[in-house]
């Protein structure tokens, strides 16, 4: 498209965009200024952009260098506003959705080539033999060398039943060989259940798509209809998660509470003003329940986190979260809605009215887990962001925070050695979790105390 055709489809918008600047005639002069200084902005950036396309010493692709000016209008404003072309527009829809057409295999990239992490139980990569430490050198006979991950997996994705080739080198073998897969439907399993110490029900929610609130409450029903009246309390584990679906960590928060708000929005326009509440029935029957956080649980987790908080619901142990307490609208754009931006268009509340923004969820009982041989300093979180938003709300008081130390003796007499015994074991091949140790010993002896102490505890 040529400057001049640029110019008069911007002044076309401009004329557009003069309603939403109409103001009371006192501050009709002030207006006016803003919207001259608005247009200059807008004829510098057109000029600028014609300046690189026609004396750039190479080539530029028009479309890439007005995707980075539209990323970095949106980068300049917080960390999470950004703008998803249509190839990262995909890949976050099958994250959100949860399911899509493919082979089922987690894979990385190295050397050039996709390597194989592991193959998922069940999927049509396990099927076909498919082993972790392969490496696909080709995609229906095309090479993928010097391809990025992402368009790698692109190819990997597709319709349901339709078949693939992929070109196998594996260790021990000669050379080079073919496996045909056909697609099928991937679940993305966001949630996982197991019983911990007989009596113990363990929930690990790795992301909040669109199956996890679904997923907690199926993973709740098997826990009791297991374990029955032998069921001493559960442990749902939100550690290293990223967070989603904002609808998810509402339904997962009700699964637990039996009333009250669970979270509210506020944003500069009146849509991103709301409030949700939890109905009537708790799946646990009030059974303890104690939430594993830490410096990497954000968002949707910490929208649950402090929930059961505030409600004394839950005993919150591990370490802060991230703090992110802010919500992000996606705004479909372009003819086919294949692309879209998103935009932090509101702050997110727990229900004792506190942002955490930047701040994230305390713990009720802080227990840190060994940091790995090598790594130093602090964990980065929303606060360490560039650009982030700042919370500038003076400090609320939690109503459901503790007041000082538990002072019931049976919960920690047990439990305050736990994290000194297996960090310094050396017997053991694997490294210990000291949080789910930690968590399992207080839901313990929590099981051990009159219902009218656990109540006052939580």
């Amino acid at each position: 498209m040529k400057g001049v055709n640029m110019r008069k489809l911007i002044t076309g918008t401009m004329v557009a965009l003069m309603v939403a600047f109409t103001a009371p005639a006192a501050v009709q002069a002030d207006t006016r200024k803003n919207q001259d200084e608005f247009y200059e902005q807008l004829d510098l950036l057109m000029r600028i952009f014609e300046r690189v396309r026609s004396e750039y010493v190479d080539e530029v692709d028009d479309k890439e260098v007005i995707e980075a000016a539209i990323q970095g209008m949106l980068r300049s404003l917080d960390p999470h506003s950004t703008y998803l072309n249509p190839d990262i527009y995909q890949q976050v829809r099958v994250q959100m959705e949860g399911e899509y057409g493919g082979l089922g295999i987690e894979v990385q990239m190295e050397k050039g080539v996709v390597k194989v992490v592991s193959p998922i139980d069940d999927t049509p990569a396990d099927k076909a033999g498919i082993q972790g430490g392969d490496y696909i050198t080709h995609i229906d006979g095309e090479s993928i060398q010097g391809k990025t991950l992402t368009e790698a997996v692109k190819k990997m994705r597709g319709a349901v039943g339709a078949p693939i080739v992929v070109t196998i080198i594996r260790e021990g073998y000669d050379g080079p060989f073919d496996v045909t897969i056909v697609r099928e439907k991937i679940m993305v399993q966001s949630v996982r259940h197991r019983v911990e110490d007989d009596t113990i029900g363990y929930i690990r929610i790795t992301t909040f798509n669109m199956q996890t609130g679904e997923g907690v409450e199926k993973a709740i029903e098997a826990i009791k209809s297991q374990l029955g009246p032998d069921l001493d309390g559960v442990i749902l584990d939100l550690r290293n998660n990223p967070g989603g679906l904002l609808d998810e960590a509402i339904r997962v928060s009700d699964a637990f509470l039996d009333r009250g708000e669970i979270v509210s929005t506020r944003g500069r326009r009146r849509q991103n003003n709301n409030r949700w509440y939890a109905t009537s029935g708790d799946m646990l029957d009030g059974l303890p329940v104690v939430v594993l956080t830490n410096a990497y649980s954000a968002s949707a987790s910490e929208i649950v986190a402090g929930a059961l908080q505030d409600h004394r619901r839950a005993i919150v142990l591990g370490d802060k979260t991230f703090g992110k307490g802010t919500v992000q609208s996606e705004i479909r754009l372009g003819r086919a809605g294949d692309r879209a931006i998103r935009l932090t268009t509101a702050r997110y509340y727990t229900p004792s009215g506190k942002s955490i923004q930047e701040r994230g969820v305390e713990p009720d009982i802080e227990v840190l887990f060994p940091r790995p041989a090598g790594q130093r300093g602090n964990p980065r979180r929303e606060a360490d962001l560039q650009g982030h938003i700042e919370n500038d709300q003076d400090n609320v008081d939690r109503t459901g925070e503790f007041d000082g130390e538990y002072d019931a003796q049976a919960m920690t007499d047990e439990v305050d050695n736990v994290g000194e015994a297996t960090e310094t074991s050396e017997t053991s091949d694997e490294q210990v979790d000291v949080q789910l140790r930690y968590a399992i010993k207080l839901l313990k002896n929590m099981s051990g105390l009159p219902k009218s102490q656990v109540a006052e505890v939580r």
